[in-house]
């Protein structure tokens, strides 16, 4: 057997093969096939980082269900797990995190309403919407943002920032939300915290004007007015915080671009993965899988 320089004996291909038991067509296709899931991969992180940049931190589950159209398209197998191994590879989870800046106001002397909605499960479009205030903190200070969103599509249908705490930048969400809406608002109810900005005169007689039932949370649990706060969550830590705007006007910008892409094109769990603002125009119906955090009134414990 001839020698190479450094008297390593010089193996063909085929013996090579031979040893391991496998053929060499077998060798060239795994390598084939390695280079063919190295490119799909390629091409999968690649629509991954577009998506990401028009939703800055979606999470996986999210993510999949919009890659969806797009593997088909390309002809591309790749389950959840498999996405989710490939994301975490190359740094692309996501990691959520926690703060809080208290925003309510509740000492004040105006007149506050009770709570209506503990026993109500939203079953169609305005028949619950729920409102909050959060914190946004920019280069130049802090700015409020409120929002409105219909409790059962999960559309965000009123928004509003603001440099301060005043009830008229609240106001300006519900104007904004009652003037979008194009659905009956037949017995709708409107819950909120007990914060001044939403027990004002101004914004209690528009909600009386359009004979929206007012119901607001009786203590400082976050659970009773749940879904505001989810969503002051996915908006801040998938949209808001990615950004760096530097004035009200241009984080006014961004939070109408932010809603956008939040309404039309993020699958949302709550929504059987259909996105707020398909569910919200066609009222369909979806199957809600979360549980209710209110106990009932007749249980003895």
């Amino acid at each position: 057997m001839r020698e190479t320089k450094n008297s390593y004996p010089r193996v063909s291909l085929g013996k090579c093969c031979c040893l391991l038991g496998i053929t060499r067509q077998a060798y060239y296709q795994h390598f084939w096939q390695a280079e063919a899931i190295s490119f799909e991969q390629e091409i999968i992180l690649n629509e991954v980082r577009y998506l990401r940049a028009i939703h800055p931190a979606m999470g996986g589950r999210k993510l999949y269900v919009l890659l969806q159209a797009f593997l088909l398209e390309h002809q591309i197998k790749m389950g959840r797990d498999a996405l989710f191994d490939l994301l975490a590879a190359h740094q692309l989870l996501v990691r959520k995190k926690r703060r809080r800046v208290y925003t309510t106001q509740s000492f004040h002397w105006l007149k506050k309403y009770p709570n209506c909605i503990k026993e109500i499960i939203p079953n169609k479009v305005n028949e619950v919407w729920v409102s909050d205030i959060t914190y946004y903190r920019t280069t130049q200070g802090f700015v409020y943002i409120s929002f409105i969103t219909d409790a059962y599509s999960r559309k965000i249908v009123g928004y509003h920032a603001a440099d301060t705490l005043e009830g008229v930048h609240t106001l300006s969400a519900l104007q904004m939300a009652l003037k979008e809406n194009r659905q009956p608002i037949t017995g709708l109810i409107h819950h909120s915290d007990r914060g001044v900005q939403y027990c004002s005169y101004d914004y209690v007689k528009l909600l009386q004007d359009n004979n929206i039932i007012i119901s607001m949370t009786e203590n400082g649990d976050p659970l009773e007015n749940a879904i505001a706060e989810r969503i002051n969550g996915i908006m801040k830590q998938e949209y808001l915080e990615h950004q760096s705007p530097s004035t009200k006007e241009e984080v006014m910008e961004l939070l109408t671009k932010s809603v956008k892409s939040y309404n039309n094109q993020r699958p949302h769990m709550s929504c059987n993965m259909l996105t707020p603002e398909f569910v919200h125009q066609n009222n369909i119906e979806v199957e809600r899988t979360w549980k209710s955090y209110y106990k009932p009134q007749n249980v003895i414990l």
